[in-house]
């Protein structure tokens, strides 16, 4: 890690929140030139300016991915961009489609021309599981964002310009906005505890989970592939009743006073989540802690031998959907909810 970021300049928009904020700590540990904190949340980067006084490398910017102008700015000189900048609320983006759009389709494309205007040498964009198969905006525009990768790495591919590769996440535990710090301040209030539809499974990794992956993918990408990280599902109703046997004695409660209330799918929602489709395991290949799904198949004339050490196609060629793989028990929920100290 030492020798991919020291003493590299590295922007990382997004840079205040759960993913952005967590990489910058992680990066700081490497001795990176500087580091530019990009987002457009003041309050955001006002805490995190305070967190972070001791580093005279952290670098704090305001600024929005919509402006590309300001993304010019900030990308100058800049070796490598973590692109983690996004509208990610289900229910928001389907209220609010044209912001969706404005940030995470056209945000995303600003990122890629100015880092291409830049010479900047390699750009990671952060999608999510919900660009498979998408049935929501949220989705729809993480997809095009991941299609904007592969296709602007046909324009450059290294070659006179940035390397350009994705990385697909699940559901980030305990990350802002998510399930976790949602039901804990439910169990805080005496409940109910609310859950669209008991059925309902999701992948889950852990924000340092999601911070490998990210540095994993830096140390493997050729360009254009979307790199999947392996991960266990669980359901979600189980994770509720983890949190209300854990933090209700905490917080004043029995177990029994805190109710779960069933209200029902949220615009845009599915019970089940897709990794990765049918086709797209056709061509993707595997490693032991993660999945790569090449743009070969669409854009054969990038000239591209994909060869990573260690990795096959897959064997069975399938969808990978959270209600289908082995889900995690309630105990070993408990366990990741220890090591990531939310219980």
């Amino acid at each position: 890690m030492e020798n991919l970021f020291k003493n590299k300049k590295i922007l990382v928009t997004g840079g205040t929140g759960s993913i952005g904020s967590e990489i910058v700590r992680h990066l700081l540990k490497f001795a990176p030139a500087v580091i530019r904190i990009f987002d457009i949340d003041e309050e955001g980067q006002f805490y995190f300016t305070n967190e972070l006084t001791a580093y005279s490398n952290a670098r704090f910017l305001i600024g929005d991915v919509r402006n590309k102008e300001r993304l010019r700015l900030a990308m100058r000189d800049i070796d490598i961009v973590f692109h983690a900048a996004a509208l990610k609320h289900v229910p928001l983006c389907e209220y609010n489609p044209f912001e969706a759009i404005e940030t995470n389709i056209l945000g995303t494309q600003n990122v890629i021309s100015a880092a291409i205007e830049q010479n900047v040498r390699n750009v990671i964009v952060i999608s999510s599981d919900k660009a498979t198969e998408p049935i929501n905006v949220m989705g729809a525009t993480k997809l095009l964002a991941e299609r904007l990768v592969v296709g602007a790495s046909a324009y450059s591919h290294g070659k006179t310009g940035p390397l350009l590769s994705c990385v697909r996440f699940g559901n980030v535990i305990n990350s802002r906005g998510s399930i976790v710090p949602l039901v804990i301040r439910q169990i805080q209030k005496g409940g109910p505890v609310t859950i669209t539809d008991p059925g309902m499974s999701r992948f889950i990794m852990s924000i340092q989970e999601a911070v490998r992956l990210l540095f994993s993918t830096l140390e493997l990408m050729q360009g254009g592939e979307v790199f999947i990280l392996k991960m266990s599902a669980f359901r979600v109703i189980e994770l509720i009743e983890v949190l209300i046997e854990e933090l209700a004695p905490k917080f004043g409660f029995k177990k029994q006073e805190i109710l779960i209330k069933h209200i029902g799918r949220r615009s845009g929602e599915r019970n089940h989540e897709i990794l990765m489709t049918e086709i797209e395991s056709e061509t993707a290949l595997e490693l032991k802690d993660m999945y790569i799904l090449i743009p070969t198949a669409e854009f054969p004339f990038l000239g591209v031998k994909y060869i990573y050490k260690g990795a096959k196609p897959l064997v069975r060629k399938h969808a990978i959907v959270s209600r289908d793989i082995n889900q995690i028990s309630k105990a070993e929920l408990k366990k990741i909810l220890l090591k990531e100290k939310i219980l």
